[in-house]
């Protein structure tokens, strides 16, 4: 029996060139564990003049990367190249062409991903994205096969682990902002753009994923609000260690009476809750069903090692439905459901105030508030002198009313600076 599989691979950067050199070392190693003869034979880059930190021992490196979907011999594509529309129009010649796709682009399965999963559908192949989140950490088939029946009720995932170093080195060490993220991108943690990262937008289109799956409803990238940590500061840190809670980029993806509710941002989560304890460069992502209870899957985040370990684990899996021959019928499937706007959910915030320290001011705090609906939880004053900070805890309202209720602060004359938001992750309205 004929058990070779020719594989072309777009994109050799980290993950890609990982993935590479792993097919071509452990090729016999690969063999003798699942059967499988998987040979590299192209590889598609974009700059051809750029060193590799791979050799292949046969095949070819091309900047003609619709040479390799069309390639008679390749009969499954690696796309690895990222971005959404040349790499999502390579993808879906591949798979209207009958050929099998495993891909780790995030941005494209959370922007593309139904027209990819139909085009996959009609061709009768494998569409796999089991690196698109977490990295190493298996969560794509757990969601989609293993808690397929289970009626999902919320998805919480730390799912940068750049945007996680960083907290982690502001929160243990005092470490302000840019002297975290300048260690991040020395340790190889953050590109030398951290954009996507730090502004909350590679959590988003993960988040995407997540929401998509764990209920059955279509989230693009689009439908998620975002917001980063580049305003954070280590007080803030100091002032959530205080209160018993950690600072963590979230991406939350719920159930609610009117739909679905997805977004990422900044949130202060209580020490005890197991998401708190994650610390590093770590991904984990904690889900909560009436049937399962809780469940927390955690394991490295980034770097090209375990995000290829996950690539290479899919293209085995869809090597062998290749040999199978038989035609593949997509896990995935979604159906019509109402996305929440972010306004409408009910958000509960920690909000650090520089305000003229004088008679009267928390009066005019608690009316601004009082005016937009909001209820105040508890407040605290820091310093004396001409200026005083103010650390407020509201209970939970609509976002929107929380908004508003910044809005109308921002009219009291004693007010300096709002200089802090966070939201408050806790079981307590």
């Amino acid at each position: 029996m004929n058990t070779s599989i020719g594989i072309g691979v777009l994109g050799a950067g980290t993950v890609g060139g990982t993935l590479i050199t792993r097919l071509v070392e452990d090729r016999a190693a690969i063999a003798a564990k699942t059967g499988l003869d998987l040979r590299v034979l192209r590889v598609g880059v974009r700059d051809l003049g750029k060193e590799r930190s791979f050799s292949l021992e046969y095949g070819s490196v091309t900047g003609d990367l619709q040479s390799i979907v069309d390639d008679p011999d390749i009969d499954l594509v690696v796309e690895l190249m990222g971005g959404r529309e040349l790499a999502g129009d390579l993808v879906l010649a591949a798979l209207e062409a009958g050929k099998p796709v495993v891909t780790a682009n995030k941005e494209l399965v959370a922007s593309r991903g139904p027209e990819l999963i139909a085009a996959a559908e009609r061709s009768g192949v494998p569409l796999l994205f089991e690196a698109a989140v977490g990295g190493g950490i298996p969560i794509i088939r757990p969601l989609s096969e293993t808690l397929a029946g289970e009626p999902i009720d919320r998805v919480l995932g730390i799912v940068n682990g750049t945007t996680n170093f960083i907290l982690t080195r502001m929160a243990d060490d005092g470490a302000d902002y840019a002297d975290a993220l300048a260690e991040a991108q020395e340790l190889g943690y953050a590109e030398p753009d951290p954009t996507a990262d730090v502004s909350g937008a590679d959590a988003a289109a993960k988040a995407a994923i997540l929401a998509s799956l764990a209920f059955g409803t279509w989230v693009g990238i689009d439908d998620v609000y975002h917001e980063g940590i580049e305003t954070l500061s280590p007080i803030d840190m100091a002032f959530a260690a205080d209160f018993g809670y950690v600072v963590k980029l979230v991406g939350i993806a719920e159930r609610t009476g009117g739909g679905v509710s997805t977004r990422v941002h900044p949130v202060m989560i209580p020490t005890a809750h197991p998401l708190a304890s994650i610390r590093g460069a770590t991904n984990a992502i904690f889900i909560e069903g009436p049937s399962v209870g809780e469940l927390l899957f955690a394991g490295p985040g980034a770097g090209g090692d375990p995000t290829a370990t996950a690539v290479l684990g899919d293209v085995i899996d869809a090597a062998r439905e290749t040999l199978a021959g038989a035609q593949v019928s997509s896990r995935i499937r979604f159906s019509p459901g109402e996305l929440v706007p972010f306004g409408d959910v009910p958000t509960k915030w920690y909000l650090r105030l520089e305000v003229d320290d004088q008679p009267g001011v928390l009066a005019q705090v608690a009316s601004a508030f009082g005016d937009a609906g909001v209820s105040i939880k508890s407040v605290w004053q820091e310093g004396e002198g001409s200026e005083a900070l103010l650390l407020i805890v509201t209970h939970r309202a609509p976002e929107a009313a929380q908004r508003a209720a910044v809005d109308h602060l921002r009219k009291v004359k004693p007010l300096r600076n709002v200089a802090s938001i966070i939201r408050v992750e806790s079981e307590e309205p």
